[in-house]
């Protein structure tokens, strides 16, 4: 009998590459933007969105922003099967602590060198044009501006939450309008996870929660 050629069945409901995909269109990035991101051509990301919305049953890409899915391996996952208890069923939030602070900034190059050197700022990592800084346990997020000159939004609030997906529920119950669903925006070489969610203030200016989820 011959065999059947192929790549096997994936274990999860997206490839790792739809979930790179997905995770940024919930972050708001144009196809263009993730191109460039990923090393990819534009094709290429139309052809895993266009496979995502097959797989997941939706119809636009606007509705990947408010999807609520987590990968199978995500240590979130993980730890909703631990502990095994729905969100909506878990304590109010609470936010107050903030664990980042945006800024947008010309040349990325001579902030990391100003913020570091002449500030004595700690610095944490850069990648490609995103440099972060340790302020006293609070982050500071520099991003090069895609167009200097032009004003910028205000800096972005970044609210720090235990659990997400609570939060998440818990704002939308009382009248908070997400532009996304909660999503993965990094995951460090320690299996650390990076998620955030982004809403607006009544003035339309951004505002976000976010979680740091450590491996199981």
């Amino acid at each position: 009998m011959r065999s059947k050629r192929g790549r096997p069945r994936h274990p999860d409901v997206l490839t790792p590459a739809e979930w790179r995909v997905v995770d940024a269109i919930r972050h708001g990035m144009s196809n263009r933007q993730i191109a460039t991101r990923r090393g990819i051509s534009v094709d290429a990301v139309k052809f895993h969105v266009a496979n995502a919305l097959l797989k997941l049953g939706l119809d636009r890409r606007a509705e990947l922003r408010t999807w609520r899915g987590v990968a199978a391996d995500s240590a979130l996952r993980s730890r909703e099967n631990r502990e095994g208890v729905p969100a909506m069923t878990r304590t109010s939030v609470q936010l107050g602590v903030l664990g980042q602070i945006s800024r947008p900034v010309r040349d990325i190059t001579t902030a990391v060198e100003w913020y570091g050197k002449v500030l004595g700022l700690p610095h944490l990592y850069t990648y490609g044009d995103l440099a972060f800084f340790d302020c006293g346990g609070t982050r500071l997020f520099l991003t090069a501006m895609e167009e200097p000159g032009r004003n910028e939004e205000p800096s972005v609030l970044y609210f720090r939450v235990d659990d997400i997906q609570a939060a998440y529920d818990d704002l939308r119950e009382r009248g908070v309008e997400f532009e996304n669903a909660p999503h993965l925006i990094h995951k460090h070489e320690s299996g650390l996870e990076e998620w955030m969610a982004f809403f607006p203030d009544p003035d339309g200016h951004l505002l976000a929660i976010m979680a740091q989820v450590p491996p199981a």
